[in-house]
């Protein structure tokens, strides 16, 4: 279903070592992180609660923020880096109730009270900043950032209708350098207060993470209520190798500019986000020999406004030409409950050549099923499970591994797939 028809769419943690010892139970993965610059209100909060502690407990000063630690105590500034929702799985908007954004669990619901009094980060509307993201513990996924609509009311806990439809900064796996994630963005076109909501979702689980950074934009008053969308991009052309495609398209207008574009993959229900780039051209990689696609492209502007979406261009790509080498999968179900379990599976290729793009087949177990999975599209048809590697997976260097997971559900204690083929290649266990 094409996107838009029914679109709704540095600091390191040194301080946190430095005061207070974080427990992580036995066996448990996590991959903490929130938002600095602009400092998230989980982040900010702590950082003037460590002012206000005078280098000891945490006291914060701001009214806001102590009227937080006042409802929901000071664990939650202890763990500014936690934020998050274990099995979310991408279902933000239907997990996530209005008025629950900044803080989606009970441990921070106190982040949700409506205050004009939150710590702020002025910021220069239109302006191309460094975003920068706390990883606590690192790991693949998607980071997306929204921005309040023009007459937002602070005084209101945050609501999903509060957001403009669309993200105005999308990025999948920015650059990791000393503790925190950083990249490049371009700020909307905005003028005075504003929340800027991130939602990092990881490709490697269903676990995502949530913050709400209170921004006051300055030098957005020439065109505060820009409202009008950029005009529709023109119909891509395509070209193909056996696992990528090359897009141009005719460039979009705006009344103020176009910030940049955003290419997607016909998908079926939820059409999938290839490429954000600035300019009128992307290739998609990643993709299967011998497989028919079909993309469009959005156009958005520094308001966060988007066009109707192009025309699409299908395209077939060329026959693979790369067999199934020497494999070893590990496959493991770290978790398990009554009816269902997660499953984390890791291909290596032990063979001498690349293998791209790949296809991992198993047989699925008597009484399994396969729903949502990350890292990997996942297609289950005549019992058999058919795993393809992503746009950014889509190769399997010599010697190298690719891993994804999936959540499935079982009659009983899940039992293991007997054997696994790669591109029609034999597997052994790893």
């Amino acid at each position: 279903m094409r996107f838009k028809r029914t679109i709704a769419l540095g600091a390191a943690v040194i301080g946190v070592a430095a005061v207070t010892t974080v427990l992580v139970p036995s066996g448990v993965a996590l991959a903490h992180g929130s938002m600095t610059y602009p400092a998230s209100r989980t982040y900010a909060c702590y950082e003037d609660g460590r002012a206000g502690g005078g280098g000891g407990d945490l006291n914060p000063t701001n009214p806001a923020c102590a009227a937080a630690v006042a409802a929901g105590g000071k664990q939650p500034l202890w763990d500014w880096f936690g934020n998050l929702i274990s099995q979310a799985g991408g279902k933000h908007r239907e997990i996530i109730g209005d008025g629950k954004l900044c803080g989606p669990t009970t441990k921070y619901d106190a982040y949700n009270l409506g205050r004009t009094d939150w710590p702020t980060t002025t910021l220069q509307a239109g302006a191309s900043i460094t975003l920068k993201y706390n990883a606590w513990a690192p790991h693949p996924g998607t980071w997306e950032q929204y921005v309040t609509k023009d007459g937002y009311n602070p005084a209101q806990p945050l609501r999903w209708s509060d957001l403009e439809s669309a993200p105005f900064n999308t990025v999948v796996n920015p650059p990791l350098g000393n503790g925190e994630y950083s990249w490049n963005a371009t700020l909307p076109n905005k003028s005075g207060r504003h929340v800027i909501y991130s939602i990092w979702q990881r490709s490697d689980s269903p676990e995502a993470f949530y913050s709400c950074s209170d921004v006051v934009f300055n030098g957005g008053g020439g065109n505060p209520g820009d409202t009008t969308a950029p005009s529709t991009p023109g119909t891509p052309t395509a070209s193909a190798t056996s696992n990528s495609v090359a897009l141009s398209w005719g460039a979009s207008t705006d009344n103020v500019g176009v910030s940049g574009y955003q290419v997607y993959r016909e998908a079926g229900a939820t059409d999938v986000l290839v490429a954000s780039p600035s300019s009128t051209s992307a290739t998609v990689t990643g993709l299967s020999g011998g497989t028919a696609y079909a993309f469009y492209v959005v156009a958005k502007d520094a308001a966060g406004n988007t066009s109707p979406p192009s025309s699409a261009v299908s395209v077939t790509t060329l026959p693979g030409s790369t067999p199934g080498g020497a494999c070893a999968v590990t496959y493991t179900t770290p978790s398990v409950w009554s009816g269902g379990f997660t499953a984390n599976v890791v291909v290596k290729n032990t063979g001498t050549s690349a293998v791209s793009p790949w296809s991992l087949v198993w047989d699925v177990p008597s009484g399994q099923t396969v729903s949502s999975a990350w890292s990997a599209e996942v297609v289950v048809s005549g019992g058999k499970a058919t795993a393809k590697g992503v746009s950014w997976n889509g190769s399997i260097p010599a010697g190298g591994s690719v891993n994804f997971g999936f959540n499935g559900t079982a009659s009983g204690t899940p039992a293991t797939p007997a054997a696994f083929t790669l591109n029609g290649a034999s597997c052994g266990s790893a």
